[in-house]
């Protein structure tokens, strides 16, 4: 599998002192104003990707060669150490689900202080680029009751202020997908060292459901970091939702965020499927938007997170799920920009 060609250095909170400043807001995002450069940019992948789906046998082709390519067992044991060792697997949701040692997200503080767990959250850096215009995520599994305190202490270290929910707490065959970390419904709630507070709640009309969430030691006095929860519980295990809609709102909310605050944390149950599509297509758009027109190459985007975290997108339907979202995304782009510059023209014909 392809890697990240030289990535910038993962944030890793290097200053907890400076928790984020930027105000969320449960209106719809505005909309994206493009440049001229950015509308020639969003056009040319629109008709490349457009094309693309007239040719469902290519895509299944892209999806097969991938899958031909999976991580091997042997390979899984020799690149997850930390996370296959004894002390750490019952902090795995998934015993065949854990992160590479090169590129886990490793805690400075943790409550498991034997020296073998060495920090250990099964939590994942993935990134395409060293662009400073490039969002970095992390990819995680849906926190079990024993890891709540390490993944906000993994929020906190990492500064990361966006969670991206993409699965229930417990599915329609009643099997549990996600422990119940937030609890924003009861207010103020402390887990171990780590309180969180919600200040407010909203369900959007594409059923997302957001929270603003305040995050901090019990002890500290610093100023809370604020989180901005999105989940969305609609999106169904190991499949795709009826429609883009929803899935390009997180998106559209996401791209407000300024890049360099932290990285984007992205979970569903394992951290993978819905994890995987929602990056990838999150990932497409921006790099798109900034030039970089290897992300039409959607293969080698999911081939490199691949190379960082075991099985991202993973079905037929999710893959094929990304080209759609990524399509209806520059149709609407490119429509906002020329109805704007319509507008424009005609003020300027009146005048």
């Amino acid at each position: 599998m392809a890697a990240a060609a030289n990535p910038r250095p993962l944030n890793s909170g290097s200053n907890p002192t400076q928790p984020n400043r930027f105000v969320f807001s449960a209106n719809y995002p505005p909309k994206i104003s493009l440049t001229p450069d950015q509308f020639n940019y969003c056009s040319e992948a629109l008709k490349f990707f457009s094309e693309k789906l007239q040719t469902p046998f290519e895509i299944n082709r892209e999806f097969s060669h991938l899958q031909a390519n999976r991580v091997t067992p042997s390979e899984m044991m020799r690149r997850c150490t930390v996370g296959l060792n004894g002390v750490n697997m019952d902090k795995n949701r998934y015993s065949d689900v854990v992160p590479f040692d090169a590129n886990r997200v490793v805690l400075n503080s943790s409550k498991d202080y034997r020296p073998a767990a060495m920090g250990y959250i099964n939590a994942s850096f993935v990134t395409t680029s060293s662009s400073e215009s490039i969002s970095q995520f992390i990819a995680t599994q849906g926190p079990l009751p024993h890891t709540y305190e390490d993944f906000w202490e993994m929020v906190i270290q990492c500064h990361c202020p966006v969670i991206v929910m993409l699965t229930r707490l417990v599915d329609n065959y009643m099997t549990v997908k996600c422990g119940d970390y937030f609890q924003a419904e009861d207010g103020p709630r402390q887990f171990g060292n780590i309180c969180t507070d919600t200040k407010w709640i909203r369900t959007t009309e594409t059923s997302l459901l957001l929270r603003n969430l305040e995050v901090k030691y019990k002890e500290s006095e610093d100023p809370p970091l604020s989180v901005l929860h999105i989940q969305y519980p609609e999106w169904p295990d190991h499949g795709v939702p009826i429609d883009t809609l929803a899935v390009r709102e997180i998106l559209k909310r996401v791209l407000q965020v300024p890049v360099n605050i932290g990285p984007i944390l992205v979970h569903c149950s394992a951290g993978i499927g819905r994890t995987g599509t929602y990056c990838a297509i999150h990932n497409t758009v921006q790099r798109i938007l900034i030039g970089d027109m290897s992300a039409l190459d959607l293969a080698n985007t999911v081939s490199m997170f691949r190379s960082q975290r075991i099985g991202m997108v993973q079905t037929m339907d999710q893959y094929f799920f990304c080209y759609k979202a990524i399509v209806d995304e520059l149709k609407d782009l490119i429509s906002d920009f020329s109805s704007e510059h319509s507008s424009k023209w005609y003020v300027h014909q009146v005048c």
